[in-house]
């Protein structure tokens, strides 16, 4: 392996770890093999030399990806993959033990709706925060397997935004196609004019301040 240190899945949630640990193992060569899977060849089976050579280097990669993923495990974990006699196999055990299986992936799904569905800005709150607030379910929800649309994310945020920015909506729906506009892009133009409004409140208080302090001189 790399010098790229292995990220521990005791000292991380599953899913933010699947991420690190499946981009570490895509850096070295190796993501392929856990997605498809090695296969021994089949015994009695005659096999070229160039053969022999590919499936010894499969089962090269395959080992080495296998102790990457045992070597991110703390000892109770790794009891539960020991068995595991590829990397893909010991992968699969994981995404069961941490998501569950397609029941549970079903409900979490269900519940992570629930969430996307219930989501309002609150008074306090700024743009970036609850664009923060937004994207963490937006991304829980893409990792198990809903393909949710940036056009639906962005119908959701204009919707749920706190009535101070009804105007700023009511323009970007006008002069925006938002079928084809981008989270990131939605989030520049709001805190634009979140920054405005700012600046408009500090003037006032500014130029009070400002006339109060010419008095006393």
């Amino acid at each position: 392996m790399s010098m790229l240190p292995i990220p521990r899945l005791v000292d991380l949630k599953y899913d933010n770890w699947s991420i690190q640990m499946s981009a570490l193992l895509e850096s070295e060569d190796l993501w392929d093999i856990v997605e498809r899977g090695y296969k021994a060849p089949q015994e009695g089976v005659d096999q070229t030399e160039a053969q022999k050579t590919a499936m010894a280097e499969q089962k090269r990669k395959d080992k080495k990806a296998l102790f990457s993923i045992y070597k991110a495990l703390d000892e109770a974990t790794f009891e539960k993959v020991v068995e595991s006699t590829t990397s893909k196999k010991a992968w699969e055990i994981l995404q069961v033990a941490y998501k569950g299986d397609e029941r549970a992936k079903s409900i979490r799904l269900q519940i992570l709706r629930g969430e996307f569905e219930s989501l309002e800005m609150k008074e306090s709150e700024n743009v970036s925060d609850y664009f923060t607030r937004v994207l963490i379910i937006v991304n829980q929800l893409r990792r198990n397997d809903d393909n949710i649309e940036d056009s639906r994310v962005i119908e959701k945020i204009l919707r749920s935004l706190e009535p101070r920015y009804d105007y700023v909506v009511a323009a970007i729906e006008e002069s925006k196609n938002v079928k084809e506009m981008k989270v990131q892009e939605l989030l520049s133009s709001l805190q634009a004019h979140e920054a405005r409004m700012q600046r408009r409140r500090r003037e006032p208080m500014e130029q009070a301040l400002q006339t109060k302090l010419t008095i006393i001189d």
